[in-house]
């Protein structure tokens, strides 16, 4: 599921100790023109056409090498916006916000921009990086055949909580635990809240079957008399890091940067399963350099960048050519490269269509009871 807001890493998570990071504040990007602030511009606009406008989530490029080499090697001219969640990056494009060469939705916003002709059909002949790509990250759900996606990032949602009054926890059921009311922020987010629910009671978090919604819907009831309140993912993780609460449901890079600034804290994937989040990068219809648009794709998705862009960020990456030039640290974490038998328990979040709306009306009722 797309996060709320994507955070600023700065010069991101240093590893220390056994896979437990270090973070700094936002640092400018440099190589590249940011011509606005997040949700703020409408692509650029320039008519050159060694140009490319990018729309991405904000501090989510190497500034000391994702541009900048980009720029070199092409002598393109980058200049890029910020959104602050995919709600945001489709309201932008619905009103005409157009002139963006790049984007890069979240997974199921990919479903609902090519059902909605936002995004355009990819010529796979201009990818040819394509072949970097793990089998883990073609032909997901919210586009079978990768034919208007490409992956960028991705991660997990899960727990973030203080290791040192709980000790280590393994299971969404910590989040029910009457003797932490008052001491549990979930997410303000309907398929996440309700996937949490569906993963503990032992089903798909994209289940559509009424009656395993009606048991999500109870068992959420059952946990709100607990709950500190719903909350976006971003300020759950103030909470817990400053000690307002024990537990968070939070999205993984919200859990590394808390684990950065105080060491009591960590991070679990549920036993029972949760999401696998993707970041994926389109052309939207109406992109003014779509030459270009594909090189920065195909620049992404080569192992080298790959491999850099992952040893800023601390997000997992879909490109196995990558692999050997990402840190060890980062690959031996188990919090950020799953091992097998977890990853396979991790689902995507997919586009459940007219379930959509009970969904919905299952988690208004419950934050209005």
């Amino acid at each position: 599921m797309g996060r709320e807001k994507r955070f600023s890493r700065g010069d991101f998570l240093k590893v220390v100790g056994a896979g437990v990071v270090a973070s700094s504040t936002l640092s400018t990007l440099s190589g590249c023109t940011v011509s606005t602030t997040a949700e703020s511009g409408g692509g650029g606009g320039t008519g050159n056409e060694n140009a490319l406008n990018l729309y991405n989530w904000s501090d989510y490029v190497n500034p000391k090498t994702t541009i900048p080499n980009f720029e070199k090697k092409y002598g393109v001219e980058v200049t890029q916006d910020f959104y602050s969640d995919n709600e945001a990056l489709l309201a932008k494009l619905q009103a005409g916000g157009t002139g963006y060469d790049v984007i890069v939705p979240s997974d199921y916003m990919v479903s609902v921009m090519r059902k909605s002709d936002i995004i355009q059909k990819l010529d796979r002949s201009k990818i040819p990086n394509f072949d970097n790509l793990s089998a883990d990250f073609r032909g997901l759900p919210f586009d079978p055949n990768n034919d208007y996606s490409m992956p960028y990032q991705w991660g997990t949602t899960g727990i973030l909580y203080n290791k040192k009054e709980l000790g280590e926890i393994s299971s969404w059921d910590v989040l029910w635990d009457t003797e932490y009311k008052g001491e549990i922020a979930m997410m303000s987010d309907v398929r996440e809240t309700m996937g949490a629910a569906l993963k503990l009671l032992g089903y798909s978090l994209n289940s559509t079957k009424p009656e395993q919604l009606e048991e999500a819907k109870q068992l959420l009831l059952e946990q709100k008399p607990l709950l500190r309140g719903y909350f976006a993912s971003f300020e759950v993780r103030p909470l817990v890091q400053n000690g307002d609460v024990l537990l968070g449901h939070v999205y993984s890079g919200d859990g590394f940067l808390a684990i950065a600034e105080n060491k009591d804290l960590d991070y679990a994937i549920p036993e029972e399963g949760a999401t696998r989040w993707v970041d994926n990068m389109a052309i939207p219809v109406g992109a003014e350099h779509v030459d270009n648009a594909y090189k920065f794709i195909n620049y992404i998705l080569g192992a080298k960048a790959g491999a850099s862009l992952t040893n800023y960020t601390y997000y997992g990456s879909p490109n196995e050519a990558a692999e050997p030039m990402i840190k060890k640290e980062i690959l031996d974490d188990p919090r950020i490269y799953p091992p097998p038998e977890v990853f396979e328990r991790l689902e995507v979040i997919e586009d459940i269509g007219e379930a959509t709306r009970k969904y919905e009306r299952i988690f208004t009722e419950v934050k209005s009871a």
